[in-house]
């Protein structure tokens, strides 16, 4: 008993000093990319990443990350992180493209993987298609981090982050059935695939929706930003496990819940203060998990691989890019036409590039039953491709993004910016000192030399303003953007303030929205 005792201790002990070792390594990371100038170009991913292998290199060992630990423990945060803080607007422009990304794209990409593996590495079909079923999902993970960094542009990154969430369905139900037909246990059935893919989806969909909608109604309830906060990170794991238990798609289940939290939950149910708070709370989540999960990652490969590895490895990753190509531009030419998505070549190129794979890909080779004799092939074939598009295409994605012109790094525009928001935030100021409230208990001689500060201080703004603008006169169009947002801001606000009072059952669609206001431009117009 006591030996058993030590021994447990002894575990505990040692998984602490594992993980307390990852999380240094993480921390060092991020503090020297702020130090090294020029290392702030790099991705942070990809300097984690690159940091795992280098320290697997030195023989510094951690633990691998299982499949139920990447799929249960650090996707459902980082899933619900990204689509709390995805538009509800941004990505129902684009349903239409994405459906057929996530739907006759996945398809499309694992028999085009398959195919030439098979043909041209002597693997069996059966199990060509499971390499193809584990790379068919652009990772979540991988993609909104690296979007994120990049401040990609927000129909962009709608576009991206909403087929590598909603697509996982479509590849776990292919890498299930194929799993089967590899190791003698089941036959293709167009049928059953059906029927399991409506399942995995709908129940996904369904669990997402209720525990979404339920959470929302009861935050409206009581004002506790703990509680809130801690609401969610419960819907977040509690989407995901639901789901999978009943036999859906966990992935699925959480985006949808993750979805209705950020766009109607967070503003019928949330005050202003608790948003924030939630919003830092997710933000750090993402950064701590996102750290252990890609510094894992970097971590599993090791050297020595063979010619035949290496040569699948590149048949592999080249495949993985033509189909991608002929996905995102095949099938958002189709989108184009009908659905009148009207996505540009610089949008469907970066769309191109940015299907990185990572640890879902992983999750899924490592998942993969030992007794399949073709098992490592599945391994090699995976890792090698989540390494190279995690090295190649993450490094160049912020270059291309430039060359595309889909981002403008302007020192007068974020000046500017900064001149207007610092104007908004001095002018609300003055209008509180000119309250009869800010003159309680404070002599009238201090109270008017604070407010002279104020328009002193907005004086100064107000000409630095004028001077960007008459250096660049395309600024003026920069406020008048800000200025609808705002607008709109305010406008919502009323909206979900008449709700929480029983003035309205239903949050109106905004007048002023930008987008909507962008569409009825472009209609008068025509």
């Amino acid at each position: 008993m006591l030996l058993s005792t030590t021994a447990g201790h002894l575990a505990i002990e040692e998984n602490l000093q594992q993980f307390l070792l990852i999380i240094s390594a993480a921390l060092g990371v991020a503090t020297i990319s702020q130090i090294v100038p020029w290392l702030r170009q790099v991705p942070y991913t990809l300097m984690l990443v690159i940091t795992g292998m280098g320290l697997a290199l030195l023989d510094v060992r951690f633990f691998t990350p299982s499949p139920e630990l990447i799929l249960w423990i650090f996707l459902p945060p980082l899933l619900f992180e990204a689509t709390w803080n995805l538009s509800w607007d941004d990505l129902k422009r684009d349903l239409g493209p994405i459906a057929l990304y996530v739907t006759i794209g996945v398809g499309i990409t694992i028999l085009g993987i398959a195919l030439p593996i098979a043909q041209w590495t002597g693997i069996s079909l059966p199990v060509a298609l499971l390499i193809g079923a584990c790379l068919a999902a652009t990772d979540p993970v991988s993609v909104s981090a690296l979007l994120r960094e990049l401040g990609a542009p927000p129909r962009l990154k709608a576009l991206v982050e909403g087929e590598s969430m909603f697509n996982d369905g479509t590849a776990v139900v292919a890498f299930s059935l194929v799993v089967g037909i590899a190791m003698g246990t089941d036959t293709f059935d167009p049928q059953n695939l059906l029927v399991n893919f409506i399942t995995v989806v709908g129940v996904g969909l369904l669990v997402g929706a209720l525990l979404g909608f339920g959470v929302s109604y009861l935050t409206q309830r009581f004002d506790l930003p703990l509680v809130e906060q801690s609401l969610t990170l419960v819907t977040a794991y509690s989407a995901y496990l639901i789901a999978e238990k009943l036999g859906g798609s966990g992935v699925i289940g959480t985006v949808t819940a993750g979805l209705i939290l950020g766009n109607f939950g967070s503003r019928i149910g949330m005050n202003p203060r608790t948003r924030i708070a939630v919003s830092e709370f997710w933000e750090f989540v993402a950064f701590f998990t996102n750290s252990i999960l890609f510094l894992l990652i970097g971590a599993q490969f090791r050297l020595g691989m063979d010619s035949q590895d290496l040569t699948l490895v590149a048949l592999a990753f080249g495949t993985v890019l033509v189909m991608r190509a002929i996905v995102i531009f095949g099938l958002t030419g189709l989108s184009n036409q009908l659905t009148q998505s009207d996505i540009d070549l610089p949008t469907q190129t970066m769309l191109w590039w940015s299907g990185l794979r990572g640890g879902v890909s992983l999750a899924l080779a490592l998942s993969v039953p030992d007794e399949l004799p073709e098992r490592r092939a599945v391994l090699v074939a995976v890792f090698g491709v989540v390494f190279l598009t995690t090295l190649l295409q993450g490094a160049t994605a912020k270059s291309i993004l430039e060359k595309l012109q889909l981002i403008e790094f302007s020192p007068l525009r974020d000046r500017y910016l900064e001149v207007i928001s610092r104007q908004a935030a001095l002018s609300r100021v003055l209008d509180y000192l000119q309250q009869p409230a800010s003159k309680f208990g404070i002599e009238p001689a201090t109270h008017q030399a604070k407010e002279a500060e104020v328009r002193q201080q907005l004086a100064l703004l107000q000409d630095e303003s004028s001077k960007l603008c008459q250096q660049d006169p395309d600024l003026l169009e920069v406020g008048a953007e800000q200025l609808q947002r705002d607008l709109f801001a305010i406008e919502a606000a009323t909206y979900t303030e008449f709700v929480r009072s029983g003035r309205l059952d239903h949050e109106l669609p905004g007048i002023l929205d930008p987008i909507h206001h962008h569409l009825e431009q472009e209609e008068a117009t025509t």
